[in-house]
């Protein structure tokens, strides 16, 4: 009953944390979109009034028109809309499902032994100080570099390298699931840390100057410009770590950080595509084609990169080797009995009577054969043979007799 709950608790922090990151991520394209496509106003009423770019958009129906003042309206209205929530929603349950999946379960889900033996605190507090310490040097190295000359340039080079540098010693001491998962937990945290640190108190020191009738210091604009940019270009890499535990042949390839790096380069390089857009489409940039080609090309090389040798073919008039279901069996006594038999039914799954493995035979073959995902982190030690054997069973019928 222990893991029903679990399991159900897990589904659910799952629904609400996608639910609060599609908020917040399209929140935050919606800006990056709005703020490159504003143009000077033509009517006299509105550059008047301070409005220093607008927008007339068509939607639903209705037309819409988005101004941003150069500086702040004369009077600022009672009511302002904040977006900082979505940002707190999303890091807060993806830090308990992160906490629930990968913390709790530390032996089955955060460690492989074979890359480092240590005892599950040991794990978890190092896990958890890849956020501290993340955050740490980035926000040290945007508040020494940023304001400097050509400092954008120094601090987004800077923070790759570390990025990669990070994510080499994520994938040197933890299982690669989780380590794929814990580069992009890091980088989120970091995203909500420019909200919840610089972001919102620099707007609330902004608004407060205003009502107080007191001159606006341009820095905190300045900083959280910076720091929301820096996030639009870390959320496609994100996105992708969270979505790659559903693809085995990623975190498991033999340079699973090369792996990792490489795809969040593409995805950094086609987000820079869409941010470029706007500003071409009003003749404010270049045209922004050769990123997209770019990210499209890196992806494309991964891809080949990485693709397996081809299966030996039979030899001609060779004897097809029959799998019978005991050779099966023995298998998953070996390798499956421990989390899915009589004692332990790890999501509910048991592999122990024939009867379970035929109603499980499907998923058997998915996550032992095709996508190599069990046994987790291959903490039993199954082998390449083992897996073949079982796809053969399957292939043939997966009989249980």
């Amino acid at each position: 009953m222990e893991s029903y709950y679990l399991d159900w608790a897990n589904l659910l922090l799952r629904w609400v944390h996608v639910i609060t990151a599609v908020a917040w991520i399209g929140a935050s394209f919606y800006f990056v979109m709005l703020d490159n496509s504003l143009e000077k106003p033509e009517d006299q009423e509105s550059l008047d009034k301070g409005v220093g770019g607008e927008q007339w958009a068509v939607h639903g129906g209705g037309f819409y028109n988005m101004q941003k003042y150069a500086l702040a309206p004369k009077r600022l209205p009672d009511h302002l809309h904040w977006s900082y929530w979505e940002s707190y929603s999303t890091w807060i349950t993806g830090f308990a499902l992160f906490t629930m999946s990968y913390l709790w379960n530390a032996s089955t889900y955060l460690i492989d032994k074979s890359k480092m033996d240590w005892q599950p605190g040991a794990a978890i507090g190092v896990a958890l100080a890849f956020f501290v310490v993340f955050w740490m040097v980035y926000d040290g190295i945007c508040q020494i570099f940023g304001r400097r000359k050509h400092g954008d340039t120094i601090v987004g080079v800077l923070i790759a390298v570390f990025i990669a540098f990070a994510t080499w010693l994520a994938c040197q001491w933890f299982a690669g699931r989780a380590a794929f998962l814990l580069v992009g937990a890091m980088m989120a945290t970091t995203m909500s840390g420019n909200v919840f640190f610089w972001i919102i108190p620099g707007q609330r020191k902004n608004v407060q100057a205003l009502r107080e009738g007191k001159p606006v210091d341009p820095v905190h604009g300045q900083r959280g410009k910076q720091r929301s940019v820096h996030n639009t270009y870390f959320t496609l890499p994100v996105l992708f770590a969270m979505l790659s535990n559903h693809y085995s042949f990623t975190y498991t390839h033999k340079y699973n950080w090369i792996v990792l790096l490489l795809i969040m380069l593409g995805g950094a390089a086609i987000r820079q595509f869409f941010v470029v857009r706007h500003r071409f489409k009003l003749g404010n940039a270049g045209n922004p084609i050769p990123y997209a080609l770019f990210g499209i090309a890196v992806l494309g090389l991964t891809i080949v990169w990485m693709k397996p040798e081809p299966a030996a073919a039979p030899a001609p008039g060779a004897a097809v080797q029959k799998v019978s279901f005991g050779d099966v069996q023995k298998v998953l006594e070996q390798r499956c009995y421990m989390c899915h038999g009589a004692q332990v039914q790890m999501k509910n799954v048991r592999l122990d009577t024939p009867d379970q493995v035929a109603a499980h035979a499907q998923a058997v073959y998915q996550q032992v054969v095709v996508t190599k995902i069990m046994p987790m982190n291959n903490s039993t030690g199954i082998t390449d043979a083992e897996r073949a054997l079982v796809g053969k069973w399957f292939q043939a019928g997966a009989p249980t007799k």
